[in-house]
């Protein structure tokens, strides 16, 4: 058979062809991943750029009241008064009322909320639209500084920023804050820049802030604060530019961060979107296209299985089938499946083979006869040495006048023999074959004192049939290598027992036993031919027993736990008086 089949090749075939369109597949992807993810940071960076021109012109729209307020001729007018009034007169108070108005109509004319505040030192009054208060003049110059101003008004879990712009005349008041004659202080909150925040996150993926290195953040009202801080804690560790884009990994994941610096309140304005959020149409893309690749691979594996199937496995169980009749084993056959050519195939080759192991059977099972004839006719000869053996048992004992040992020598003797020399049939009764062992170990027991042989056999088992001088030649090869090669050995042991495949019978001994590699080398004779050096007792029972019971039957040679060998009997039991199989 070719290493390589037909499968693998089908498979191999549909791997190479994959591999350029993967290639090319994966390198337009990456190129499109790059151009898309360019293309989709500047889209990102221009949205946060516009909305920070936005909140930029919100700022400046509230920045530029101050300087116009300033010039209002009634506003203009508190500092053209120059008493100090503890108490407001009826003139002074209707000019607060005016100026009052017009505050509230410059607040409400914004749409950021915001309040103005009109400081006048002579009156030591803190004018806005909904109220008219004292003020701390050394706290107020504390405050007075050009430009935006922030403060937090609540707590550093929960912070609250107010920003806030004076506008001050004369403008050196800044330097010497004490020649002030006017100033006004516009305010608002962060609540404005919050709203914008959240307008601004829920047109898209993003989560903006504002963040001041010496200040603190300014969340949107859904802002997740702990990833935030994470984002923070990677743009400390670096300078900040004015405008950038920068790829953080954060946890497992990596952000895209774009960053605008205001340039009218220097804060930073910074988005940060997860990278899978902005790849994710293209990782399904990739999805449908994964799937669909494996969806063709699948079908390639299906049709290159049906064809390995349908075509590869049947030749190759041919192939075997003539592989295992080349090598002698004429029990093969091949299950035909369907009605297909191979179907046809297989019936014909099993009847080729059908026909072939029964010529051949028929041929082995004549030699078989013959050597079981031949083995009758050794056996029907006295062999002399045993023979004049128990004979001369015989005859001593009746010197010594003992007529029982005499009377059942004399029955052994005659059972042992007209087992041996009267056995026409081709099966007997475990128990006729285990009678004829007896008469032989009490023979022996007779003429050696220490034998002692135990039996341990099943009832049922007593009643299988099985071929006629079966156990005897390992019962006779127990005593003869077991017990007379060893003055010490004295025990011979025949169980018999069932098993999950069938029964089995045993004749071990605790004579001096075999070394495994003569055991071994006695167990792969029982397969061969037999030769002149091979003896014909073991072999002719283990073909007998594989010829008639088939596949599993035979005989097994192991070491005894008595010390000896244990030779095993396996067979699988028919019905009784079954004829062979062909």
């Amino acid at each position: 058979m070719p290493k390589v089949n037909l499968f693998t090749k089908i498979i191999g075939l549909a791997l190479i062809m994959l591999i350029p369109i993967l290639t090319l597949y994966f390198y337009s992807n990456r190129t499109s991943t790059d151009i898309i993810g360019e293309e989709l940071n500047k889209s990102n960076a221009s949205q946060l750029l516009f909305f920070q021109n936005e909140v930029d012109a919100s700022i400046d729209a509230i920045a530029l009241w101050p300087d116009l307020l300033i010039q209002d001729p009634d506003i203009s007018s508190l500092r053209d008064i120059f008493n100090e009034m503890p108490e407001l007169d009826l003139r002074t108070t209707t000019l607060i009322r005016r100026i009052q108005t017009k505050l509230a109509i410059q607040e409400s004319s914004l749409k950021w909320r915001n309040t103005l505040h009109i400081y006048s030192p002579v009156l030591q009054r803190d004018i806005s639209a909904l109220d008219v208060t004292v003020y701390d003049s050394e706290q107020l110059k504390q405050r007075l500084r050009p430009g935006w101003q922030v403060s937090n008004t609540g707590s550093a879990e929960q912070p609250q920023y107010t920003f806030s712009r004076f506008a001050v005349t004369p403008y050196s008041s800044y330097e010497d804050p004490g020649n002030f004659n006017l100033i006004i202080e516009v305010r608002f909150s962060g609540s404005n820049i919050i709203d914008m925040l959240d307008q601004f996150k829920s047109g898209g993926r993003s989560d903006p802030f504002y963040y001041h290195p010496d200040t603190g953040a300014i969340y949107n009202r859904t802002a997740d604060r702990e990833l935030i801080g994470e984002v923070i804690q990677s743009l400390a560790n670096r300078s900040l530019s004015t405008q950038e884009s920068r790829t953080v990994h954060l946890g497992n994941q990596d952000y895209l961060v774009n960053r605008v610096q205001s340039e009218v309140l220097g804060w930073h304005l910074i988005d940060y979107i997860p990278i899978t959020e902005i790849l994710r149409p293209i990782e399904q893309a990739n999805r449908l296209f994964y799937i669909s690749i494996a969806g063709l691979l699948l079908l390639c594996s299906i049709g290159a299985y049906l064809l390995y199937a349908q075509v590869q496995v049947p030749i190759k169980r041919l192939v075997i089938g003539f592989q295992r009749l080349k090598n002698g084993d004429y029990s093969v056959r091949i299950k035909p499946k369907g009605s297909s050519e191979f179907g046809f195939l297989y019936t014909r080759f099993n009847l080729m083979v059908a026909q072939i192991q029964e010529l051949f059977e028929t041929v082995y099972l004549e030699r078989i006869h013959v050597r079981e004839a031949r083995l009758k006719q050794l056996q029907s000869q006295i062999n002399p040495h045993f023979f004049y053996n128990c004979f001369s048992f015989i005859s001593s004992m009746a010197k010594l006048e003992q007529n029982g040992a005499v009377v059942a020598m004399s029955h052994h003797l005659s059972v042992y023999y007209r087992y041996t020399t009267r056995q026409e049939r081709e099966l007997v009764t475990l128990s006729e074959e285990v009678h004829f062992v007896t008469s032989y170990l009490e023979i022996q027991k007779m003429r050696m004192p220490r034998l002692d042989y135990q039996l341990d056999i099943p009832p049922d088992m007593l009643l299988l049939e099985v071929p006629p001088l079966m156990l005897q030649p390992l019962v006779e090869n127990a005593v003869l290598h077991g017990i007379e090669s060893s003055a010490s050995a004295s025990i011979i042991r025949i169980t018999g027992m069932w098993t999950a495949t069938g029964a089995e019978l045993t004749v071990e001994d605790d004579g001096k036993g075999m070394t495994p590699d003569a055991m071994q080398s006695l167990q792969h004779k029982m397969h061969k031919q037999m030769d002149e050096e091979m003896g014909c007792g073991l072999w002719n029972v283990h073909q007998r027993m594989l010829l008639r019971f088939r596949e599993g039957a035979g005989l097994i040679f192991e070491a005894s736990p008595l010390g000896g060998v244990r030779v095993t009997i396996r067979w699988q039991p028919g019905l009784p008086g079954e004829e062979l199989k062909q």
